[in-house]
């Protein structure tokens, strides 16, 4: 998804996935070498380049206080998704400039973070890029 849509991946460690590079080959096949990945060891080396790059932290939660359509986005923003089983730590939440939610029916807990992922950042680039509505 980041390569076909032109946006840069941070990877926080530990992550739930092996971020090997032959992991991420075979994951990635011939996309990879279209993404601009950049790992940080932990969430203070995350929290610092994110300072020294001036970027605003948008978080993915089902406990957003704004529905990701009512967002405002900026094109420096990071979206930053946790792990589908946990989310973030709590410390996480507390650093993020916006916290959005993607509705859902009542009942229902949550969407694949592929899914989530993909519905949010549609909508950040929609807004950022300034796509005519009917461009494909």
């Amino acid at each position: 998804m980041a390569a076909c849509l032109g946006v840069g991946v941070d990877v926080i460690a530990p992550a739930g996935f092996d971020m090997t590079d032959r992991s991420l080959r075979r994951a990635g096949l011939d996309y990879l070498d279209h993404v601009d990945l950049v790992r940080h060891a932990d969430w203070a080396a995350f929290a610092a380049h994110r300072v020294a790059t001036r970027a605003r932290l948008v978080l993915a939660t089902t406990r957003g206080s704004v529905v990701h359509t009512a967002a405002v986005f900026e094109p420096t923003d990071v979206l930053l998704l946790g792990r589908e089983s946990a989310g973030v730590p709590e410390q996480v939440h507390q650093a993020a400039d916006v916290r959005v939610r993607i509705p859902l029916m009542a009942g229902l807990r949550s969407l694949n973070i592929a899914v989530a992922g993909a519905i949010i950042l549609g909508e950040a680039l929609r807004q950022t890029r300034g796509y005519p509505a009917s461009e494909n």
